[in-house]
Parts: C-alpha cells; structure tokens; sequence
C-alpha cells in the first residue's frame, strides 16, 4: 500500500513539471530599451588627418589694383650707335674775348723748331725698322710682308688673316715691281700671291679672282707660257698663282708649300696733319 502512494506522488510530481512554462537557464535575457541620456561634454580636439586630394580650380578672381612702382633693374647692355641727327641752328654769338697778352714767339718757334727735328728722327727710325728689321715694303696705301715659311696656298691665306691681312694683291703695275723686287732681294725666285680660279656658277665656269673675291680685271702680268693657253679654262690642279722674281705671274698647283707675300691696309690717324699712319696688323 506504501509502494502504491509512492508512484502516485512521482506521478504528481511530474505532472507538475511538465505542466510549467518557465524555463531555468544560465543566460541572461537583455531588459528594454531606456530613455535618452543628456548630452555629455565637448571632448578634446583629435589629431589633424592627412591631406585630401586638391579640389577642382576656381573661377578666376577680378583684377587687383595696380601696384607700386618696383626698384630700378641693372642697366642693360649699350646699344648700337644711332644714325647722325640734323645740323642743329646756328647758336648766337659769344661775348668778346679779352684781349691777349704778347707772346714770345722766338722761344716757341726754338722748341717746335728741336720737335721737328726729333720727329724727323723717329721717322726715320721707324722706316728703317720696317724695311731692315722687319723685312717690310710699302705702298701710300699698304704695308707688304713676305712670310719666309713654306705653306699650302690655303694655309698661307688663314696665315695671313691671322696676322690681319690678306695674301698680297698686285692689282697694279708699280705694286707688282714692288712685289717681284722684294722677292728678288730675298734671294727667291717665287712666292704664293692673292689669285687663284674660283668657280663662278655650277655650270663648270671658273675665273681667276684676288683673296678680297673681286674679279681679275685690268692689271694681269702672265707669263707668255701663260697667255698662250688662255683660251683654257683654269684647271683645278694648278688653280692658283704664283708670282716669280721677274715680275711675271704663272700657274701652280694650290697644293704646293711656298713662301708667300702678306698685305696690310694703312689706317690714317686721327688728330695729325695728314703725315701719320698706323697699322692694326700682328707682323
């Protein structure tokens, strides 16, 4: 009977459990959502972050005011010299001088006297340099040098350009002789001139010209061998010229070694009476 009262009260009690809806467990169920808090106070500034990409171009703005004038710049280079204006109008008059005092011309006339002789002197130095010393002849217009160093025809030519003239050019009689004397008296018997053929168009035709490329007219002193075969057109292994200690001119090859004869212009100086020369020339 005891056994019996036992399962009834088993049986009771699993009824009961079965029969709830609560469920027991571990885990913690969240609550429902509260109200809003208040506002909390600014926080500290945060770090500055990297650069961002360069936004598009602005529209262009309006023209500002006109600024200061700027300091004055370096003075720039000279220019060339202008074209010479007109005469200007006659100035007036000046006043009257005073009146002078006596002049002792004896004594003046005694020291323009001993400059005249010192001048005449130097002169004569001068000349002497020129034609010993220096192995120079002269013209009223040119100085001539003979080069005593064996060159091409082109060589010689940049050689005498060097030394600031050309290869000398016998457009006369009297410069010629000149020339042919000079070689004469230095014991040779030719020496490179300032001739040569030179072609005049791309047809082929050539004519003799002078180192300054003006054409060979007037004056010519070719040998009879020469003029003989003039009707020829100038060949162009013996196109340049030589001048032979008889005053004659021949043909020879440009690329012959000889010596030759420099020319050099005489410049007027300013400020003498028409007697004085100067020449720029490096002898």
């Amino acid at each position: 009977m005891m056994g019996i009262l036992e399962l009834f009260v088993l049986a009771a009690a699993f009824n009961y459990v079965s029969a709830s809806t609560e469920v027991c467990t571990n885990s913690l169920l969240p609550g429902a959502k509260g109200d809003q808090g208040q506002i909390g106070e600014e926080g500290d500034q945060g770090k500055l972050g990297k650069n961002g990409p360069p936004g598009l171009p602005g529209m262009q703005g309006e023209t500002g005011l006109k600024g200061e004038m700027g300091h004055a710049g370096k003075m720039g280079p000279v220019g060339d010299k202008g074209d010479k204006g007109t005469t200007g109008l006659k100035g007036p008059c000046g006043f009257k001088g005073k009146s002078g005092t006596t002049c002792d011309c004896g004594r003046y006339r005694k020291v323009v006297g001993q400059l005249d002789v010192s001048v005449g002197k130097l002169r004569n130095a001068v000349k002497f340099v020129k034609n010993v010393i220096m192995g120079l002849r002269e013209t009223e217009e040119r100085y001539y040098l003979l080069v005593k160093e064996a060159k091409k025809f082109r060589e010689a030519s940049i050689n005498c350009k060097l030394r600031g003239g050309t290869l000398a050019m016998p457009k006369t009689n009297n410069t010629n002789l000149l020339m042919a004397d000079f070689v004469s008296q230095a014991g040779l018997t030719r020496v490179y001139i300032g001739v040569h053929a030179q072609n005049l168009d791309t047809g082929g035709t050539s004519a003799y010209v002078y180192a300054d490329t003006s054409l060979l007219q007037g004056f010519a002193a070719w040998s009879q061998e020469v003029e003989l075969n003039s009707k020829l057109s100038p060949s162009t292994n013996s196109s340049c010229v030589e001048l032979l200690s008889t005053g004659t001119w021949g043909h020879v090859e440009c690329e012959a070694t000889l010596f030759f004869i420099c020319e050099f212009p005489k410049s007027s100086r300013r400020g003498e009476g028409g007697g004085g020369t100067s020449v720029s020339a490096s002898f």
